[in-house]
């Protein structure tokens, strides 16, 4: 790498990180960022997306400065917060993460146009839950400098940065990866690329089970997600975290890792019929539990 990068995110309070995609993740990932003293360029589709995606980014903050989790003043967030539709505004980012829906075509063609502002020796991390990084950095200049960033959401109360490392990515980008999640106060692992890494293929298959159990009358949604609450001291049942997630990305996830692992990921018909009713969580307001 010509410059480096990691010992740049490791001290230097004038880093900047850039973000494509403003939805709910990539809005999330930015809200820590300005959080964490860094410099952050969302980029959007459209300037439409980039308005909802900036308003949702200050309210998130404007709530986290009210319940003092944070004294940063509002003047500071506006200044180290850009959101805009151009990529040219990527130019200088130290690091850039892609956080746009979970299609191959899309995700490799937004790395392309990353790659045409920031050069090839700029680390960019892909926020995928599933798909096989070798995947997305097939005839992506600077391959060896793309690797996996799995965020979760909601980033800012949410420890935990999953780094993939893809059949070309270079020690030099985990390292990156490993001090941007130090900067963003972040606990990373390092996973190699096998489908749904670690945290999707274990979250995936109990989120499964959970709703064929809902299906099969097992329990209600409440009671399931208690099973596990209480009896395993995870801090939210399966199926309100599907809802949190959203029942379309579950399902996208869960297809995903039928075709590449088999059968054991086949979607249940109960979560094929909710999205296809637009119950698709806590986004559209209801989804196993009501919003």
């Amino acid at each position: 790498m010509g410059r480096d990068h990691s010992s740049v995110l490791g001290r230097d309070q004038e880093a900047t990180i850039g973000i494509v995609g403003g939805g709910t993740m990539g809005a999330s990932i930015a809200s820590q960022s300005l959080l964490c003293g860094l410099r952050t360029t969302v980029i959007e589709a459209r300037a439409d997306a980039a308005a909802r995606a900036r308003e949702h980014i200050i309210a998130t903050l404007s709530r986290a400065r009210s319940r003092g989790f944070t004294d940063i003043p509002a003047e500071v967030v506006d200044q180290n917060l850009e959101v805009v539709v151009d990529y040219e505004r990527l130019a200088g980012a130290h690091v850039v993460i892609e956080s746009v829906p979970e299609i191959v075509e899309l995700k490799r063609d937004v790395l392309q146009r990353i790659r045409l502002v920031v050069g090839d020796e700029v680390p960019i991390g892909s926020n995928t839950s599933a798909i096989a990084i070798g995947s997305l950095q097939q005839g992506v200049a600077g391959a060896d400098n793309i690797g996996g960033l799995h965020f979760f959401n909601p980033v800012p109360a949410s420890s935990l940065v999953e780094i993939v490392v893809g059949p070309s990515t270079n020690e030099a980008t985990v390292a990156v990866f490993r001090a941007l999640a130090e900067r963003l106060d972040k606990e990373a692992i390092v996973v190699k690329d096998a489908p749904g890494f670690a945290t999707s293929r274990l979250g995936v298959a109990l989120g499964l089970e959970a709703i064929r159990m809902f299906e099969e009358g097992v329990a209600s949604a409440a009671d399931i997600d208690q099973a596990m609450v209480l009896g395993y001291k995870h801090p939210v049942g399966p199926l309100r975290l599907t809802d949190l997630v959203g029942l379309d990305v579950r399902l996208a996830i869960a297809r995903y890792l039928e075709q590449t692992l088999g059968d054991r990921f086949a979607p249940p018909e109960l979560l094929i019929s909710m999205v296809e009713a637009g119950r698709l969580g806590k986004k559209s307001g209801q989804g196993f539990f009501d919003w």
